[in-house]
């Protein structure tokens, strides 16, 4: 599937020297099926800053820049990527903001700019952090509009628990609130 002029993925990762890091708890997604899919799950993104979390190579956001994002606001810790992220920026002229930083010492109130979603494959290592920190934001209603959020296998069952089973507990009784 080609969705943009940009190259492939893989080739991407190669010309870059891109690997995933467990430290950082990286998992690239490189199927673009797959990140056009997510993409539309988030709902329609025509006027809507979008506002990502480890993109890496940026799969999901060239994904989320074709169907129609008016901004894409990308925060990326691991440096290796911000080449690769300059890369779509230039093919995207206007609509890819790329800060290098922390996600868990972002203000991302600060970063809303009207109607605003957060998608992201979330890093491993602080998926569980940032979703409770988005979860308990305070004023409520919150800046954005909706999550739509990638995770390990055992945090979404944990997401999703039911009272009475195995994995429920505290991140399944917020979640459900």
């Amino acid at each position: 599937m080609q969705i943009d002029t940009l190259p492939p993925l893989r080739d991407v990762i190669a010309a870059h020297g891109l690997r995933a890091k467990k430290e950082l708890g990286q998992n690239f997604l490189l199927d673009l099926n797959l990140t056009a899919r997510i993409a539309r799950a988030a709902g329609g993104l025509e006027g809507v800053t979008v506002i990502e979390v480890g993109p890496g190579p940026g799969g999901l956001t060239r994904a989320l820049l074709a169907e129609g994002a008016k901004k894409v606001i990308a925060i990326e810790r691991d440096e290796r990527a911000l080449p690769a992220l300059a890369q779509i920026a230039a093919a995207y002229p206007g609509r890819l903001e790329v800060i290098a930083g922390d996600a868990l010492e972002i203000d991302y109130a600060a970063l809303a700019d009207g109607p605003t979603k957060i998608v992201a494959n979330l890093p491993y290592n602080i998926g569980t952090e940032l979703l409770t920190r988005w979860l308990t934001v305070d004023p409520w209603p919150p800046y954005f509009e909706s999550l739509t959020l990638m995770f390990q296998r055992e945090v979404a069952e944990r997401i999703v628990a039911q009272p009475g089973s195995d994995a429920y507990g505290r991140l399944g009784v917020l979640c459900g609130w």
